[in-house]
């Protein structure tokens, strides 16, 4: 029996780029994109980037702990649609190479030391659940506890379906973590990035001492289409855009990548105080919150929120004994 073996050749082409603008379409190679921090060179374009090429940018190398990286979700509600929330949250995984849609740790930023939080709106669309609510919770908690400034880098879709009313809870948790580090006189921005939408706009997205966000970046509750076809009107120039958001003061700076390490270090040392030259270090907390009933409120926060957690995420519990019984 003859076997025939026919190779064809095909003509690379050399013209091939490996990443394209989605607004002015120009082609480039994705190595000389990840030096220019995938930022177009044409038009300025702010492409979408991960949590973890997102942590390289801003943190100074080498400084980033990841802390708190097996906590998950307990399926809470075994929610099926078309795939189970298990399947959807392995698919998740898969793709971006991250357990949850939120990366937290410490890291320093220009030389000051913080407490880091970063969501990757490609796990889920960023989803806020049960584990990124926790674990917002916990780095707050870190924060206070360590007198460190905490930097959250927000961009959610909103809520998780999956979770149902439980991922709706996580926009009051997340708030009272912001009361929690604010009782604790400890610092707090927020870097919204695009997309940061829902309940995490509608939360500690927007509660930070000092709020930025990068040019072009989508902020708003609800998307421009339901808004125009519930309204029935026509809405702005520019409606969601950071730039629109500063106009109307609600952001404190539209920043560009390529200076967000340098400015983010420079509100950080502004928030503690400032760094004169005539001592080496920053002034410390302000003192707020530290009288007997701020102890008493911080400890019974702490109190409920370890008990009501506790049926929904697991892992990286730090005492096996923690939270095992519901407060008075």
């Amino acid at each position: 029996m003859n076997v025939t073996v026919e190779i064809e050749h095909r003509a690379t082409d050399p013209q091939r780029h490996d990443w394209v603008c989605r607004s002015c379409h120009t082609h480039s190679d994705l190595a000389a994109m990840r030096e220019l921090l995938y930022v177009c060179p044409q038009c300025g374009y702010h492409a979408r980037i991960g949590a973890r090429e997102r942590i390289r940018q801003l943190t100074d190398p080498g400084s980033f702990t990841e802390l708190w990286s097996g906590v998950k979700t307990l399926d809470p509600l075994g929610f099926v649609d078309l795939q189970t929330y298990p399947e959807r949250v392995l698919e998740a995984q898969g793709k971006t190479g991250l357990a949850e849609a939120i990366v937290t740790g410490t890291a320093t930023i220009a030389d000051t030391a913080c407490v880091l939080a970063v969501m990757d709106f490609g796990f889920m669309g960023g989803s806020m659940g049960s584990v990124v609510g926790e674990k917002l919770w916990r780095s707050a908690e870190l924060a206070a506890g360590e007198h460190l400034p905490l930097v959250a880098v927000c961009s959610s879709g909103g809520a998780r379906m999956q979770e149902g009313i439980l991922s709706l809870m996580q926009m009051a948790k997340t708030s009272c973590a912001v009361d929690l580090i604010t009782d604790a006189g400890v610092q707090f921005i927020a870097l919204l990035v695009d997309p940061c939408t829902g309940g995490v706009v509608a939360s500690f997205a927007t509660l930070a001492d000092i709020c930025i966000a990068e040019p072009g970046a989508q902020l708003y509750f609800s998307g421009p289409r339901v808004i125009q076809q519930t309204t029935r009107e026509a809405l702005p120039a520019g409606f969601g855009s950071a730039e629109r958001n500063l106009e109307l003061g609600h952001l404190d700076a539209v920043v560009p990548r390529a200076d967000l390490r340098d400015k983010l270090g420079a509100y950080l040392r502004l928030l503690k105080g400032g760094e004169g030259p005539e001592r080496g270090e920053t002034r410390g907390p302000a003192g707020r919150g530290t009288g007997r009933l701020a102890e008493a409120a911080l400890d019974r926060a702490q109190a409920v929120a370890a008990y009501a957690r506790r049926a929904l995420v697991r892992g990286d519990r730090e005492s096996p004994d923690e939270a095992q019984d519901a407060p008075a």
